[in-house]
């Protein structure tokens, strides 16, 4: 239900004018958030029922593109500095995750939905792990509007904090690929900062987004399920792809810019998309406990990544 009625075919106009600016690269990629928040909340979403289907294959195509900026000697050297910060921040926040949701009185689905997104990448791991542990609904439904929520805040806290910091463009993209949700505002926080933290971000982020698998593998046994669908991101095999492209045919040279540079106007235009799909229900079905939940997690991989970064 949005603020103002307006008439349908306005409706339309505003959104593809808005999705328009989103793409043209005037706009930042947290504005372009932004722009998508305001549209769904005051004006409402003409496409909401369609947007939803595109907005993973637009973001996934995008990533896909960003891999032909980079190098394979950049992105080994660039996984294997944010490797035992992975292990150690997902290993922290499931374990305190549990504990918690004990503490809270929280469901344990719940808890663990929220501990999942906020320790992996955001909605991808909660599709991931929801089939699994059998969470309903409803659960699922505010476990994304809470990491949803989060997101949009860091799209924007954390390139403030970054320029007060003084952080290098290295440490920047990391931190963000450690602290940040969702692969979609990762990139989108990096790119605001510069190109290397967009490359470091990216590549750091989808290697964590690989421990999906594992951690799958793992809440099977702990919830004591049979016969469960692992999903596999597939797509990180055609990021792998591009960058050994990228480094290995020359004739790639003349066009991976370009290539990169359309994949951030892409990313600007799943990140409207993303926003657009917000909706006053969704923000109002927040309950206190399990936003307490996920906003101490958040807090605690987000100060603690930046310790052991900056020191």
């Amino acid at each position: 239900m949005q603020v103002f009625k307006l008439n349908h075919s306005i409706q339309i106009f505003l959104f593809i004018a808005l999705a328009l600016l989103s793409l043209s690269g005037l706009i930042s990629s947290p504005i372009a958030l932004l722009c998508g928040l305001l549209m769904a909340i005051f004006f409402g979403n003409p496409f909401e029922h369609k947007v939803s289907s595109y907005i993973h294959k637009l973001l996934q195509i995008s990533i896909v593109g960003l891999g032909f900026g980079l190098h394979l000697d950049e992105a080994l050297t660039v996984g294997k500095s944010g490797f035992l910060l992975t292990i150690g921040s997902i290993s922290t926040i499931f374990v305190l995750g549990y504990f918690l949701g004990k503490l809270l009185k929280i469901e344990r689905p719940l808890a663990y939905l929220i501990s999942a997104g906020t320790a992996i990448c955001g909605g991808s791991a909660i599709a991931a792990v929801s089939p699994i542990i059998k969470a309903d609904t409803k659960q699922i439904s505010l476990a994304l509007a809470i990491v949803f929520s989060l997101n949009s805040i860091a799209l924007f806290v954390y390139p403030s904090i970054g320029y007060w910091l003084m952080m290098s463009q290295h440490d920047f993209g990391l931190w963000c690929a450690i602290g940040i949700h969702d692969t979609s505002s990762v990139v989108g926080a990096a790119s605001k900062f510069g190109d290397e933290a967009l490359k470091t971000a990216t590549t750091v982020k989808l290697a964590r987004a690989l421990w999906i698998i594992p951690v799958s593998i793992i809440t099977m046994f702990l919830f004591k399920t049979k016969g469960s669908k692992i999903k596999i991101p597939y797509f990180i095999g055609y990021f792998i792809l591009a960058i050994l492209l990228s480094t290995y045919f020359p004739i790639f040279d003349s066009v991976s810019p370009t290539i990169t540079k359309i994949s951030k106007l892409g990313l600007n235009l799943t990140l409207f998309l993303i926003g657009s799909t917000l909706s006053l229900e969704a923000l109002k079905s927040i309950s206190f406990k399990p936003l307490l939940l996920a906003i101490i997690l958040w807090v605690v991989i987000s100060i603690g990544s930046l310790a052991v970064i900056l020191n």
